[in-house]
């Protein structure tokens, strides 16, 4: 038995109360929600999120209470749905911190992660409310040079929770489409958790091992959950659900989340099986 398959509860473990957990994806596009659902149904607390943008994911732990602050550069629907509202309320009500970022220095932060680095340089941002407001930016002297230099301090996740099309039993994965940061953020946690559309034959890897976007060393946990991504958009496998999205941004009680996030158990879960054997 391949002791990385798991199913999503088996998985939802690895992520413990005050995680910094990394969500992979960007807005409504191959966010990893099975395990998003997961994790609110396993009531996690006090999760600390990062991502350069990030919406449907973010909005849902926020209204399920299993957040305690969020790093990103963005938490927003796309044009048809608005704000957040959800994690707005909740930074509004001093439940949720939200540091404030770019995408960018979010991106650099992750980069000082994999690198083994305290910090980064971030050039771009010079001046302004953000670091003046944030003790996560600070401007020191430029040992090469007569200008200051602006750095960000590295964000180190616990677990980046990544949904893929394709990956073989060990975790070698494959991104197909836009990457955006998940492959940054393999390198930059110190688990790395993959949903997976499907299986597919260590062979196949084996085959193209320059296509393996997330390399089995980095992976601890496997779980096959097809359209693991939805309602959001998987690249050439589905594309968001804006009806089911239309429904959630209307929600405004506890009931209907659980309502919610239980019409999906089945779904979920039908990929994968308790003790992980397939």
């Amino acid at each position: 038995m391949n002791r990385k398959l798991m199913s999503l509860q088996e998985a939802s473990a690895l992520v413990r109360d005050g995680a910094t957990v990394a969500l992979g994806g960007n807005v409504l596009h191959r966010a990893p929600m099975a395990m998003v659902r997961e994790l609110v149904r396993q009531k996690k607390r006090r999760l600390r999120l990062v991502k350069t943008a990030g919406a449907h994911d973010i909005d849902l732990l926020c209204a399920a209470g299993c957040v305690q602050s969020v790093d990103a550069g963005f938490v927003s629907y796309e044009t048809e749905f608005g704000l957040a509202m959800h994690y707005r309320k909740a930074v509004e009500r001093g439940e949720v911190q939200g540091h404030e970022h770019a995408c960018y220095t979010v991106i650099c932060a992750l980069r000082a992660a994999a690198s083994g680095a305290p910090f980064m340089p971030v050039a771009g941002l010079k001046t302004g409310d953000l670091i003046e407001a944030n003790d996560y930016f600070q401007v020191i002297a430029n040992p090469f040079g007569d200008e200051p230099v602006t750095v960000v301090r590295a964000i180190v996740p616990d677990v980046a929770v990544l949904h893929v099309q394709e990956c073989d039993e060990d975790g070698n994965a494959i991104v197909a489409g836009p990457k955006f940061e998940d492959v940054l953020m393999s390198r930059a946690a110190k688990k790395v958790i993959l949903t997976t559309e499907k299986i597919v034959p260590k062979s196949k890897m084996r085959m193209r091992p320059d296509n393996v976007d997330i390399p089995h060393f980095l992976v601890q946990a496997v779980v096959p959950v097809p359209r693991g991504a939805a309602p959001c958009s998987c690249e050439k496998s589905y594309e968001a659900d804006f009806k089911m999205l239309e429904q959630f941004v209307k929600m405004k009680t506890a009931d209907e989340i659980e309502q919610y996030v239980q019409a999906y158990e089945s779904k979920d879960r039908s990929g994968t099986r308790a003790g992980g054997n397939w």
